[in-house]
């Protein structure tokens, strides 16, 4: 169940950036699970990942390995779905070095030079070999125009491929971004999202890419949430490989400002992409919050309505229950609300205000706004200028079912 129409769209291949995805049988048999991409010699690499003190072994290994990347050599990311490799303790650490070292001997480049990733189950030791035996598929099927076998090859409980591409001209010429991202549960991600990979063919120097894809993060993937979980496994990768020959660099600001504004883009895509495929959603929910008295209050107040089981389970129902929404801003982490000065709306149509229900809403307006499959929640504080957005889902009994059925 999804929200929303599946338009995976058009990715325009990225110069200097290959995929290959193969079927290595590693939980299940019949469906694309290890991908493999290559990023040309001297592409620069920026990563964000999960703050969940029980962070997967690749987790940690590509956090290493962002220190000790050579100019002189093609980077490497291998993903396999199916096993996490999180909560596997020194023999997850010691499996993820070992289908590095595999894959750097099959690709001749230093082991540092290898990225990995994984997605799945929890607390499961990761089947080495089947991976390992994958490689030659994923390297026979290295292209430029892999991002679609790519996108389903990441995939878990996600329904459909989630993918993002622009271009766009620069004084230098035309630069290419595309990107992938897969999550439908556990999702808030406080650093990045479950996986994502965004590559452009611009040139762009390590540190002012961290920088960009630390604000594009911010600004898309930390502001989304299916349930309020933070997985283990939360990585997103961003990769410059140069070969549009466009630098991108602080002392062209005009050009800076573009290439960010379209990378942006590409990251709000992935990240709202992964909201309206969230693990039995029937809604598209953003949740608007103004007149705050910083961007972090208003985003606290925010996160507290998209988390709250009681508002999700009213948004399943179309059910404007805008009471449920008034408890919530009332318990958020912020101090000294003035309930007077809050106001509450459904797509446009206001419900509350001056604490309590407004005299021009009736429930016939409310309920009607909440039949839609998206809907805004407009939250007014009276108390500031800053504003926030986080974009959710309802709770259906499909979600239920989804997690409880996982590992059976």
């Amino acid at each position: 169940m999804a929200v929303g129409k599946a338009t995976f769209g058009v990715m325009h291949p990225v110069r200097g950036f290959r995929l290959g995805t193969t079927r290595a049988r590693i939980k299940y048999p019949e469906r694309r699970d290890l991908v493999v991409m290559e990023a040309a010699a001297g592409s620069t690499i920026a990563g964000t990942f999960t703050r969940n003190a029980f962070c997967a072994a690749p987790v940690t290994l590509c956090q290493h390995n962002l220190s000790q990347v050579r100019s002189d050599q093609p980077l490497w990311l291998v993903i396999n779905t199916g096993y996490a490799n999180a909560g596997t303790g020194a023999r997850g650490m010691a499996d993820a070095r070992a289908v590095c070292e595999a894959l750097a001997q099959q690709a001749g480049v230093a082991v540092s030079q290898v990225f990995p990733f994984s997605t799945g189950v929890i607390g499961e030791p990761l089947p080495v070999a089947r991976v390992v035996d994958g490689l030659p598929g994923c390297l026979a099927a290295l292209s430029e125009t892999g991002w679609d076998d790519a996108a389903h090859g990441i995939m878990t409980t996600d329904t459909r491929p989630k993918g993002a591409s622009v271009q766009l001209k620069l004084a230098g010429g035309t630069v290419t971004i595309s990107g992938i991202s897969k999550g439908a549960g556990m999702i808030q991600p406080n650093m990045a999202t479950m996986l994502g990979y965004v590559a452009t063919d611009a040139a762009v120097a390590p540190a002012l890419l961290q920088r960009l894809a630390r604000q594009a993060t911010d600004q898309s993937f930390n502001v989304i949430t299916v349930d309020g979980d933070t997985s283990t496994n939360d990585s997103c990768m961003l990769v410059a490989t140069g070969q549009s020959g466009v630098q991108i660099e602080e002392t062209n600001q005009e050009d800076l400002a573009a290439f960010s504004a379209a990378l942006n883009e590409v990251y709000l895509r992935l990240a709202q992409a992964i909201i309206r495929d969230g693990e039995g959603a029937t809604k598209f929910v953003a949740v608007e919050v103004s007149a705050a008295r910083s961007q972090a209050e208003a985003r606290a107040v925010a996160f507290t309505i998209a988390n709250s089981p009681l508002v999700k389970t009213a948004l399943f129902a179309s059910d404007p229950n805008w009471g449920r929404i008034l408890a919530a801003v009332g318990r958020a982490p912020i101090e000294n609300l003035d309930v007077n000065g809050v106001s509450v709306a459904l797509n446009g149509v206001l419900i509350a205000e001056q604490g309590g229900l407004a005299e021009s809403y009736t429930e016939a307006a409310g309920s009607a706004e909440m039949q839609k499959e998206e809907i805004q929640i407009q939250v007014t504080l009276g108390r500031g200028e800053a504003v926030a957005t986080v974009w959710t889902t309802d709770f259906s009994y499909d979600y239920v079912k989804i997690n409880a059925d996982y590992r059976t």
